[in-house]
C-alpha cells in the first residue's frame, strides 16, 4: 500500500478515472490529510474507488474515511483489494445517500445491493460456500410478540441459530411492525431478542436464493423491516445483547433509543460476501456515526464493542 503526500498528489490526480477502482492499480487510494487542499480533495471524492485518508486535517471530511495511522488503512485496503467491486458500490452508496430523505437512501442502498447480488465476487462466494453453511430451521414461531397496556413487545425467536434472519423472521417481524403502525393506541415498541445474542444478521444459508436480483429489491421494498422501523423509530427502543452483526445492528441502529448489554458487540462484515449492508446499514448506521465511521466498519469488518460503541453514538445507553 502507497500512501500519497501532497507532493504525488498532483501526478495521480492527473490520470484518468479510468486509472482508479476495480481492476485498476488502484483500488483504493490512501492520502496524507497534513498539507491536503480542498480542490485535491474534491477531485478524490469522486474516484471510481475508495479513498482513505491518514491524519488529521479539515479536507478529509471530503473522502470516504480517515484512520489515524498507515496501519488501519493497511487494513481497509488489504479487505478492498479481496472484494474491490463491493467496496467501490459501498462507498458510492454512501456518497449518493447523503443528505437523501432515510425512504430514498434505502432504495438507493437496495439497488446497489441488488448490482452486487448479480456481481463477480458475490457469485464466488456463492461456489465456494458449503452446504451446509447457516442456521438451523429453528422455532416455527421466529417472532414472539405480546402487548403490555400502549406497549408492544416484539421479540426476536430463533434463539437456536442466533436469530439469524431467514425470510420467515423477516416477514414475521415486518408483521408485528405493520400491527404497531396500524394500531394509535401502541406508544411504545421495544424490539429484544432470546438467547445469548441479539443478531448474527442474514442467514447465508438463504443468500442467492432469489430469483434474479431485480426480484429481490421488489421484494426488500415490500417486505423489508426497514421501511417500517423508520416510520416507527419515535416509538421504538431496541434492546441488544451480545453479536448484534449486519442486518441485526442495522435493523436496531433505526431506533429512537437503542440500549446494548455491557457485552455487546458491533459488526458489518458483508464485504467477504462481495456484499454491501443490505438491511438499511448504509441508512440507519450512517444517521448515527456518520458516513466515514460506517465506511470504516464496512471495509475494516472490524468488532466494536458496546463502550465504543456508546462514544461513537451508536447506541444511547448500556445496561444491564
Amino acid at each position: 500500500m502507497t500512501v500519497f503526500d501532497r507532493q504525488s498528489l498532483p501526478s495521480l490526480l492527473s490520470l484518468p478515472d479510468e486509472a482508479f477502482g476495480p481492476d485498476s492499480d488502484h483500488p483504493c487510494l490512501t492520502v496524507e490529510l497534513d498539507g491536503l487542499d480542498e480542490a485535491s480533495a474534491r477531485r478524490l471524492a469522486h474516484l471510481p474507488c475508495p479513498v482513505i485518508g491518514v491524519g488529521e486535517g479539515p479536507a478529509g471530511d471530503w473522502l470516504d474515511l480517515t484512520v489515524t495511522t498507515p496501519a488501519a488503512a493497511e487494513t481497509v485496503a488489504a479487505n478492498v483489494a479481496k472484494a474491490p467491486f463491493a467496496s467501490l458500490v459501498l462507498v458510492q452508496t454512501l456518497r449518493a445517500a447523503a443528505g437523501l430523505p432515510l425512504q430514498a437512501a434505502l432504495t438507493v442502498e437496495s439497488l446497489a445491493f441488488a448490482t452486487l447480488q448479480a456481481g463477480p465476487e458475490f457469485r464466488s462466494w456463492l461456489a465456494t460456500r458449503t452446504p451446509d453453511a447457516g442456521a438451523p430451521l429453528g422455532d416455527a414461531e421466529p417472532v414472539r410478540v405480546s402487548r403490555d397496556g400502549g406497549e408492544l413487545r416484539i421479540t426476536l425467536y430463533r434463539p437456536e441459530a442466533l436469530n439469524a434472519v431467514n425470510i420467515a423472521m423477516r416477514d414475521a417481524l415486518s408483521e408485528a411492525l405493520d400491527l404497531a403502525l396500524a394500531d394509535d393506541t401502541v406508544t411504545r415498541v421495544t424490539v429484544d431478542a432470546a438467547g445469548r445474542c441479539f443478531s448474527t444478521g442474514g442467514d447465508v444459508a438463504e443468500f442467492g436464493q432469489a430469483a434474479d436480483p431485480t426480484q429481490a429489491h421488489w421484494v426488500r421494498t415490500l417486505r423489508g423491516p426497514a421501511r417500517r422501523l423508520i416510520d416507527l423509530r419515535d416509538r421504538l427502543t431496541v434492546r441488544a445483547q451480545g453479536g448484534v452483526i449486519g442486518a441485526g445492528v442495522e435493523m436496531a441502529a433505526f431506533a429512537g433509543r437503542l440500549v446494548a448489554s455491557p457485552d455487546a458487540w458491533f459488526q458489518l462484515p458483508e464485504l467477504r460476501y462481495g456484499l454491501i449492508p443490505g438491511a438499511g446499514g448504509t441508512v440507519s448506521v450512517t444517521a448515527r456515526i456518520g458516513r466515514q465511521r460506517t465506511a470504516w466498519l464496512a471495509l475494516s469488518m472490524r468488532k466494536l464493542n458496546a463502550r465504543t460503541a456508546l462514544d461513537w453514538g451508536l447506541v444511547d445507553a448500556i445496561e444491564g
